[in-house]
């Protein structure tokens, strides 16, 4: 049977659609000249944000038309300078960006009287996820577990966050553990610890759309867009992808019948 589950925090079980770093991320390249589109920079969601600065630096566009304003390539001064940037503007508006997405409150509620213990963990470094647990918990939300990559060697896609809160759950194996998450690199994380990998669509980062906009979209767009993220989140490792939060019940259930056959 399934011990524990280890969510994500922004896009899974906080802020819908992973809107607190969106803007900061946009800002700080604008204010070196370079316009990222919002799909560059969600691409890397889900990492260590200064990871995430990187990854976005080595992008082919966004190198190139670094290459033309500067005459020659982001180094990693320019990662740091680009970091230093973005950390104190995403902490001034972080607190508002901690409110659960529907049906967290209430699933993290049932896993406990199932006996499932709640694991988390996330892009945001400590003094980040300091500011939005006291957020969300005043809200409701308070996983028993939270891991940052400021504790590891590595964050995502390297499994040892994962690996911690096994540790600190008292849990194994992790094959008993399930990781739940809205981006790629949430994925790989899970399957790379030896995990159930579980992608969620509505209100993550893959998705990318307010509640509002899920809400007013003709039924056709969305359902092309959920396809879309669908296949990403597949393609990245996830056993199972699943429309919102509050449908992981279902999921578990599966899983548990899948081990007590022998998987």
């Amino acid at each position: 049977m399934i011990k524990a589950v280890v969510f994500d925090w922004a896009g899974t079980m906080v802020d819908y659609g992973c809107f607190a770093p969106l803007a900061v991320f946009l800002q700080v390249f604008k204010n070196r000249g370079i316009e990222l589109t919002a799909e560059e920079a969600r691409e890397p969601m889900g990492m260590l944000k200064r990871d995430h600065i990187q990854t976005l630096c080595k992008m082919e566009r966004v190198a190139t038309l670094w290459q033309e304003k500067y005459g020659r390539t982001p180094d990693e001064n320019d990662v740091d300078e680009l970091y230093a940037d973005f950390e104190p503007m995403l902490m001034e508006t972080l607190h508002e960006y901690a409110t659960p997405v529907p049906g967290a409150v209430e699933l993290a509620n049932r896993l406990r009287t199932q006996g499932i213990k709640l694991g988390s963990t996330t892009g945001y470094t400590r003094k980040m996820m300091d500011v939005v647990t006291v957020s969300a918990k005043e809200q409701g939300y308070a996983p028993d577990v939270l891991v940052t990559p400021s504790e590891v060697p590595a964050g995502r896609p390297y499994p040892w966050m994962c690996y911690q809160n096994a540790m600190l759950l008292d849990c194994y194996p992790m094959g008993a553990m399930v990781k739940v998450g809205d981006t790629t690199s949430d994925m790989k994380e899970g399957r790379n610890a030896g995990m159930w990998t579980v992608g969620v669509l509505k209100g993550g980062s893959e998705l990318g759309l307010s509640q509002e906009e899920v809400q007013q979209l003709p039924e056709e767009v969305l359902e092309e867009k959920l396809a879309r993220a669908t296949e990403r989140l597949l393609e990245a490792g996830a056993h199972y992808v699943i429309d919102e939060i509050g449908c992981l019940d279902e999921v578990l259930a599966q899983i548990n019948e899948r081990m007590a056959v022998g998987e």
